[in-house]
């Protein structure tokens, strides 16, 4: 994947002149507050959307005046305003974003970050309301087209609650600064990846050839990113302060005797013993409650704020299963690994976009599921056909096992905790922007097709400033049953650079033979070489040894426990204020 152009540079504001650019600047306080309307959560300026097509946005140029005070208020707003915008990658955006907000100099950092995240908002509303034109129009659209376009309008959804929270966090003002910023970075972060996942939906084998879609939609999503990027930015130059018992959310983790005080006692006492009590049960001799796992979803509460389990007995289950926003605390309980089987079979190749080609799909919050199987059959002729996406904050695997060759398990966004879970593929198997953690995972590489490489993992930050990763600490990359007796016939290699600033980091981890010696392999040529963050701490095994490891700007063998605690359970994804609840094993740092 090319690397995008760069935003051009922010260029000086000049010294303001005119009587109505200066009666801009000094708009009274309260003129935002009255010229607001809300979506989706989010407070939004009604003049917030961009005018023209490109969303080349207007900027107040302030040019000279005889007014002394008037001049050094002006001096004064551009002053903030390079101090704002000089964190930002995007600053012709940022300070055109800026340029109108009445007593900038004034303004605490978290009142500015509200506003660009508002007005991100309004950007976000502004590209659904495009894409739902061209659906309008489905007899000009391919089929794969139309499915980019409604992934778009689903992740745009998500986009304007995952800015409502950021909104909310900002603004509560009975909350430290570290109880808040790892939320409001968390979802950003994926509020950033949605827009290039709705992006990527437009690429790929069966994708228009003609380009006649992504040219007309990519002008606003890429605002909108730009936007988000710029409040990720800004965001980094909150104070924190770190301290034990902090908050991951409003609602998370304020951790009273072992669980979060939002869990109630009844489900304390649950997620305390050995095997959950199920609420439904799906089995496929009608013994239970559904036959199928879909109708036992249907079934579950909206919005529940209690854990509600569903026992899935041992057979085999043929269906696409989505476990939507709105499925709160949902819990799939299995027979075990093999035994309790979800699986289907599509693909980019058939036409599906590879965020829709998931046979289990799971964006409700707090989602747990333990001693089952997911997988997609497609095989590896149909090249990306995903197990499990996940975009879902507070997700937990464990004891679980995932099977697919291309593009297996999809860490989508947010934050994941995978626990002795086994994985299963061929290229790129475990991929995504999440903040994850895979703790005692084995990842087998499948035999691919002949001239095909495996590769591990295929992170996909795209910005510097989000607070996303692979980490896989302990367990064990190894050649599964099918790749061993042709080990010498293929390259495997721990992962590759799908986006500029992929981050990937190897713990304590076996390493079998199957690792290539220069362990990592490149994306296309020279991208991401110098940007993305790759490193390796204290792993073992034949195909652990980093001697003879690529010489990339950015990659890394890790040598103390400092550098390496960033990437701990505690610290990558605040493991100690949500893990509790889960009932399920971890540990936290390194041992």
């Amino acid at each position: 994947m090319p690397p995008r152009p760069k935003s051009a540079a922010v260029a000086k504001l000049p010294v303001p002149a005119t009587f109505l650019s200066l009666a801009l600047l000094l708009l009274p306080l309260g003129f935002l507050a009255t010229h607001r309307t809300f979506s989706g959560g989010v407070a939004v300026s009604t003049s917030a959307a961009p005018a023209e097509e490109r969303h080349r946005e207007e900027r107040v140029l302030l040019a000279g005046g005889g007014n002394a005070d008037a001049d050094a208020a002006a001096a004064e707003h551009a002053a903030a305003v390079d101090r704002h915008c000089g964190c930002t990658l995007h600053r012709d955006v940022c300070a055109s974003t800026l340029a109108t907000i009445p007593n900038l100099a004034q303004k605490p950092l978290r009142d500015v970050i509200s506003h660009v995240v508002a007005r991100a908002a309004a950007a976000v509303r502004a590209s659904s309301s495009n894409c739902s034109s061209y659906l309008r129009r489905p007899q000009r659209l391919r089929v794969r087209d139309r499915l980019a376009l409604s992934d778009c309008l689903e992740l745009f959804g998500r986009t304007l609650g995952l800015l409502g929270t950021a909104a909310d966090e900002l603004s509560a003002g009975n909350r430290t600064a570290e109880e808040s910023i790892a939320g409001v970075q968390t979802v950003l972060s994926a509020a950033l990846t949605n827009q290039y996942t709705c992006l990527d939906g437009f690429a790929g084998p069966s994708a228009s050839g003609d380009g006649r879609v992504r040219p007309y939609i990519q002008g606003r999503i890429y605002h909108v990113a730009h936007l988000v990027s710029n409040s990720l930015a800004m965001v980094r130059r909150l104070p924190q302060h770190r301290r034990r018992g902090r908050e991951a959310l409003e609602g998370y983790g304020r951790v009273r005797r072992g669980f979060p005080s939002w869990v109630s006692e009844g489900d304390r006492r649950r997620l305390q013993q050995q095997q959950a009590v199920a609420d439904l049960v799906v089995a496929k001799d009608g013994s239970g409650n559904f036959t199928t796992v879909g109708e036992a979803v249907a079934a579950a509460p909206n919005n529940s704020e209690a854990r509600f389990v569903i026992y899935i007995k041992a057979g085999g289950y043929f269906e696409n299963v989505e476990v939507g926003p709105e499925k709160t605390n949902l819990m799939f309980v299995g027979d075990g690994m093999w035994k309790t089987v979800i699986k289907a079979s599509r693909s980019v190749v058939d036409n599906s976009t590879t965020f829709r080609s998931a046979t289990l799909a799971v964006v409700g919050t707090g989602f747990l599921a333990r001693d089952l199987t997911v997988e997609n059959a497609a095989g590896p002729k149909k090249h990306q056909a995903v197990a499990l996406r996940v975009n879902a904050d507070l997700a937990a695997f464990y004891r679980c096992s995932f099977v697919g060759y291309q593009d297996t398990l999809y860490a989508h966004s947010l934050r994941q905790f995978y626990r002795d879970c086994d994985v299963y593929g061929t290229v790129d198997f475990v991929f995504g922007d999440a903040a994850v953690v895979l703790q005692g995972c084995n990842l087998y590489a499948r035999r691919p097709d002949p001239g095909q490489k495996n590769a591990v993992t295929a992170q996909g930050r795209e910005d510097p400033n989000q607070n996303t990763g692979i980490v896989v600490q302990g367990g064990k990359v190894a050649a599964a049953a099918d790749l061993i007796p042709v080990l010498a016939n293929f390259s495997s290699y721990l992962g590759r650079p799908w986006k500029l600033y992929s981050r990937t980091v190897f713990a304590q981890t076996k390493m079998e033979s199957l690792i290539h010696p220069r362990g990592w392999l490149e994306w296309n040529g020279s991208f991401a070489l110098d940007t993305l963050y790759y490193a390796e701490y204290m792993n073992r095994g034949p195909g652990a040894n980093t001697s003879a490891r690529v010489a990339w700007p950015g990659y890394h063998v890790l040598t103390n426990a400092t550098d390496a605690a960033n990437f701990t359970v505690l610290n990558f994804i605040q493991g100690d204020l949500w893990l509790n609840a889960t009932s399920f094993p971890y540990t936290l740092g390194f041992s």
